[in-house]
């Protein structure tokens, strides 16, 4: 049953379409010593004097484009939102890029301009392709951050604990099973507080490492994490915070409002628990940074094998192969 779950989490398309990263991005070099950090991250990161600035795109899977086009507008502001919060950083402004025509194009701008209302960031500036023969939404955002507070994806020391920040009041989308919306329903206030408890995190310095909750799912997010710090884990999945009414599987492959994982040192572990339920997450510690390129899971009697990173891959980037 155990490899069952793990078998259907590797193959999942989520983990799978992130594989084309790596042949892509051997196409780029970053010689600058301006850039801190860049592909593998949930944003580059560039020294810009005593802050840094923090840059990230994201286009919208054309599944949710098809299946409903003001939500793929919404989840356009969102998901960027969420590599910048990600990072330990604040956002500051977006741009777009549509194709389509104008009735897709109206309902897509009306997702994208409610998202970005709710969450108070506003998006400055764009491109529009009206002749195209596609629909299409892409969207970078511009953050800041100071930079002894950036949290990377690639300093996950062994260890430490593994510990899921993430909003559990919500609903599987109607639009798209695989997205968990926690965020429509919030107002303003609370949405910043909680993409806020990341910056938190960056600046008192409790965590070793971070990354939000994105389209590979909880283990899939964890999986690029340990690849980009090339260490392995062992996860708890009785541990794992989750709503009753959904299947551990399909938890763990959506897409949440809201969810990030961090690592930590177990000392500080308690500290950054509470700060995520003072930010209104729900946070628990779902397991342990190990020794070797295993990312493994437990019900307490079985263990299974997700991804064994000597010969699979999510992205296949290492901290080591990209600054």
């Amino acid at each position: 049953m155990l490899n069952d779950l793990a078998t259907s989490l590797r193959e999942f398309e989520g983990v799978r379409r992130k594989r084309a990263i790596e042949a892509l991005v051997r196409w780029f070099a970053c010689p600058s010593n301006a850039i801190l950090a860049s592909f593998g991250e949930d944003a580059a990161v560039i020294d810009h004097g005593e802050e840094a600035l923090l840059i990230a795109a994201d286009g919208i899977w054309s599944k949710v484009m098809d299946a409903d086009p003001y939500w793929a507008g919404y989840c356009s502001v969102l998901v960027n939102i969420h590599d910048i919060a990600a990072m330990g950083g604040q956002p500051v402004a977006m741009v777009n890029v549509f194709s389509g025509g104008k009735r897709i194009c109206d309902s897509v701008a009306k997702g994208m301009s409610e998202a970005a209302q709710k969450f108070d960031i506003p998006m400055v500036g764009g491109h529009i392709h009206p002749d195209a023969s596609y629909n299409a939404i892409d969207v970078s955002i511009v953050g800041t951050v100071k930079k002894d507070s950036v949290i990377y994806s690639h300093t996950a020391n062994m260890g430490d604990d593994i510990i899921v920040g993430i909003d559990l009041e919500g609903r599987i989308h109607p639009s798209c099973e695989l997205n968990w919306d926690s965020t429509t329903d919030k107002d303003t206030s609370t949405l910043r507080a909680q993409i806020g408890s990341m910056q938190v995190l960056g600046e008192s310095h409790l965590v070793t490492a971070g990354k939000d909750i994105s389209n590979p799912g909880m283990l899939g997010t964890l999986g690029m994490l340990l690849e980009m710090s090339s260490k392995g884990a062992i996860v708890d999945l009785k541990a794992i915070p989750k709503p009753p009414e959904i299947s551990m599987e399909h938890w763990l492959k959506v897409y949440p409002g809201m969810g990030f994982i961090v690592t930590a040192r177990p000392k500080n572990t308690d500290e950054i628990t509470a700060t995520f339920e003072e930010h209104r997450l729900s946070a628990s510690v779902i397991g342990k940074i190990a020794k070797g390129s295993k990312l493994e899971i437990t019900d307490g009697d079985e263990y299974a094998t997700i991804f064994d990173f000597r010969k699979d891959k999510i992205t296949g980037l290492r901290r080591a192969d990209h600054g």
